[in-house]
């Protein structure tokens, strides 16, 4: 059933042009001269899952860490994290994590991943809910491929991981530190509380949350639209930090740079930063047109794709910028 929205009345007609919800829904645009936020079905403390968005913040994290001295690119898994045994994975940089240049394949073998992905297909189930002993464990026999261009929810599982250690945190407590208290990281389906929103499939079926202390640096957090559009402004503003992570260190494809998990390109010949995120009941994209000053955040309860909604709202409104 589709949603009505409510909020800043000029978002609403932009976001009424986009697209009409057919769940649970949250847009915010930050401009040079003001934040408007959107909501449809939801209110300020609804918290959605943002998928992997999350690896945006790990990056930034990652770069935080650098600059602090904690690690550098060159870190080595092995120095931070407590891996043993005879596995290939100790020898991977931190540097080709944040890049996804690393040679990880994108899940360990040890999880089964042809199982839970046919649990996730047919019944939304989470396929990555291990403690961090566990996805350590499950690393213990994977072999490095080629280090070439390959989106791994592994690498900044471990990526997230290895910086929190090093920073002598886990990596929830670590992200609020450096990032904002809004957001957070359940480890268990008993962390969540009335204000947790339940996502959906597709067809509008009810899914079990995507929790678990391994998952968190790669697609496990939870934020409201408040909290993403405090955190869209801090670094439309400058004041964030680990903002290294947005600048494009290397070519993730052709015309496509990557940063420390931030992809850039050109969209309507506009340098367009973002990352977008899903999860069994949700979608999510978050994007900056940092010459403009524009930012804009989709969040959805909803399995699917809100990449094309948060293009248009983007472009949209820079060009109005």
């Amino acid at each position: 059933m589709e949603k009505e929205w409510t909020g800043d009345s000029d978002l609403v007609r932009a976001v009424d042009r986009a697209f009409r919800p057919s769940g649970v829904a949250a847009v915010a645009v930050i401009t040079p001269e003001r934040d408007l936020t959107a909501t449809a079905g939801a209110d300020r403390h609804s918290t959605f899952e943002i998928g992997s968005i999350t690896k945006a913040l790990t990056g930034m994290l990652y770069r935080d860490a650098t600059e602090r001295g904690l690690v550098s690119p060159t870190t080595v898994l092995r120095e931070v994290l407590p891996l043993n045994g005879p596995g290939e994975v100790g020898s991977v940089s931190l540097g080709s994590l944040a890049i996804h240049r690393s040679g990880l394949p994108g899940l360990p073998p040890g999880m089964h991943p042809i199982r839970r992905t046919l649990d996730f297909y047919v019944r939304g189930v989470n396929p990555y809910g291990e403690s961090l002993s566990e996805l350590l464990d499950q690393t213990r026999t994977v072999r490095l491929g080629t280090a070439r261009s390959r989106y791994s929810n592994l690498g900044f599982q471990l990526l997230g991981h290895a910086v929190a250690e090093a920073a002598g945190s886990g990596y929830g407590r670590l992200l609020q530190n450096v990032l904002g208290d809004g957001f957070s990281t359940p480890a268990r389906q008993q962390d969540l509380g009335p204000m947790d929103l339940t996502g959906r499939s597709r067809f509008g079926r009810p899914l079990p949350a995507w929790v678990g202390e391994g998952l968190a640096p790669a697609g496990g957090v939870r934020a409201t639209i408040g909290t993403m559009r405090d955190f869209l402004r801090s670094v439309l503003a400058g004041t964030a930090r680990g903002l290294g992570a947005l600048e494009p260190v290397a070519e993730y494809s052709p015309r496509i740079g990557i940063g420390a998990g931030w992809i850039t390109l050109q969209v309507r010949g506009r340098a367009i930063t973002w990352h977008n995120g899903s999860t069994g009941g949700f979608s999510s994209w978050i994007g900056l047109d940092r010459a403009a000053g524009v930012g804009v955040v989709v969040l959805s309860a909803r399995h699917g794709s809100v990449d094309r909604q948060g293009f248009r709202l983007l472009t949209d409104f820079s060009t109005a910028a």
